[in-house]
């Protein structure tokens, strides 16, 4: 399932130049009976198979280069994989992903072995394999190198608590949907302001929620808000 992730795009070219370094471990090799077996009944009756806790541990000992690695048990209950998330496990030497199936994973792998319990979304998966191709690309454009300008990086969203403010380019007018006029001014600072505001209307039209954890937003930007909010009900209140 790795094979066409990591064999192509961004991923690919910082694997091919050694930026990073991922490998795929198959939890079948880390078994010692003869079937390979590594799930097995839940006790108490449930129906489905649950992942047995010893190929897990074993895998992990094995594998682990750096006794400091983060080791991420990705499920549906975990943590809320968001960019704070993304900054934490890119400071690590070493990440270790481990991918759920069936019904899950015995729960001693969670409170003994893992460091981190993440969930890319409220909802499930069919296995843990999708959710760690998210948090592989997410982790690693973090990284030195891997995106060609950091300074791209820098301007996503999310890295400075807020949407990315709308891009264009040509043509200048499409079918009668025509570029903001600001951004053929020459001017600099009105450009500036304008994409500010952009990036702050945007992101208090879908994550409201995203401003008030960010509180960062700085006096200009808290006006900005306020212009945006008499907006709104401005429009609101205009008669049909």
């Amino acid at each position: 399932m790795f094979d066409g992730v990591l064999s192509a795009g961004v991923l690919g070219k910082a694997l091919e130049k050694g930026l990073i370094e991922v490998k795929v471990h198959d939890l079948r090799d880390f078994t010692s009976d003869k079937h390979r077996q590594v799930d097995d009944r839940p006790f108490g009756g449930k129906p489905g198979m649950v992942l047995k806790p010893e190929p897990i541990f074993t895998a992990v000992e094995k594998v682990r280069t750096d006794p400091n690695a983060s080791v991420c048990l990705l499920s549906p209950q975990g943590r809320k994989f968001d960019y704070r998330v993304t900054e934490e496990l890119a400071g690590f030497s070493q990440v270790i992903l481990i991918c759920g199936r069936y019904e899950g994973v015995d729960e001693r792998v969670n409170e003994y072995l893992a460091t981190h319990e993440i969930s890319v979304g409220d909802y499930v998966l069919t296995g843990g394999e999708p959710a760690a191709f998210v948090i592989i690309d997410a982790v690693s454009r973090l990284l030195p190198d891997v995106v060609g300008k950091m300074e791209s990086v820098k301007h996503d969203s999310f890295f400075l608590g807020l949407f990315d403010h709308p891009q264009y380019t040509r043509p200048r007018d499409f079918r009668g949907m025509k570029v903001p006029e600001v951004l053929f001014s020459g001017d600099h600072k009105s450009i500036a302001q304008w994409r500010r505001k952009k990036s702050i209307e945007k992101t208090a039209k879908f994550r409201m929620d995203m401003l008030e954890e960010e509180g960062e937003l700085s006096p200009e930007d808290l006006k900005i808000l306020e212009e945006i909010q008499r907006e709104k009900e401005g429009k609101t209140n205009e008669p049909d």
